[in-house]
């Protein structure tokens, strides 16, 4: 655009050369003045063309320049398009991280409850056993219900209550939280005869096996108010269960 606003201004600045020229030679040679016009033809055909120039220069600045606003746009829409990609690659290594936890916890979940389901089928069994056991020596009894009496829990029976169970903490170490249920045996004066596993904790292992033996021995050092049969006076013995809890 510069040179051919220059282009311009030089050719203003011939015309008016070759005019003056052309009146000052005018008066002496008139039979130069067709050569005069050829030059003025000229000059006006360089200036014209120098102007088209100039605007075809013009143009193709502009489109240059048009061309540059494109390729900023374009780049800046890549940049963007790149985070997008690391924020959706990252989200997605996010999620599968995510199913990897939720496979595995389920896996666990399953295991666990599939050993809770073999526990309580162990303890169904051990329960049927020992009922059948209490229907046995209820028959040997004859219908009596004297003092010391082993009888089953029924509603008209109430069950021995432990005085010392906060006391008395099983030891346990490198194991899950749960629950260890241990059937007793308490007589009419309230001491523990016997002791029998009923429940306990999810899992297998030397730890696990070490938490069910320590409540074993923990229901051994319990102390019970005995249990009373009819007008609560009589007591009799029970076979009754005892939660631990381990934490």
């Amino acid at each position: 655009m510069r040179l051919a606003t220059t282009c311009f201004a030089l050719a203003a600045l011939v015309v008016p050369q070759y005019a003056s020229s052309a009146s000052q030679s005018k008066p002496r040679a008139r039979g130069k003045a067709p050569k005069t016009s050829q030059a003025m033809a000229n000059l006006q055909a360089q200036v014209k063309k120098l102007a088209a120039e100039r605007d075809d220069l013009s143009g193709k600045l502009q489109a240059a320049k048009v061309q540059q606003e494109d390729l900023a746009a374009a780049q800046k829409s890549r940049d963007l398009a790149k985070d997008e990609a690391a924020s959706v690659r990252k989200e997605l290594d996010q999620i599968k991280g995510s199913l990897k936890e939720n496979q595995q916890s389920g896996d666990s979940i399953l295991t666990e409850l599939q050993q809770g389901r073999e526990s309580l089928r162990a303890s169904q069994e051990e329960n049927l056993k020992l009922k059948a056991d209490l229907a046995a020596a209820n028959a040997k009894l004859a219908g009596k219900q004297g003092e010391g009496a082993l009888l089953p829990i029924t509603p008209d029976v109430t069950p021995a209550r432990p005085i010392n169970l906060n006391q008395v903490r099983p030891k346990a170490k490198k194991v899950d939280k749960g629950v260890v249920v241990v059937n007793v045996l308490v007589n009419e004066g309230g001491e523990v005869l016997a002791t029998k596993l009923l429940q306990g904790l999810p899992g297998t292992g030397e730890w696990v096996e070490k938490a069910n033996d320590a409540c074993v021995e923990a229901a051994k050092r319990l102390v019970f108010e005995p249990a009373t049969v009819g007008d609560g006076r009589t007591r009799v013995r029970v076979w009754q269960g005892v939660g631990f809890l381990i934490d």
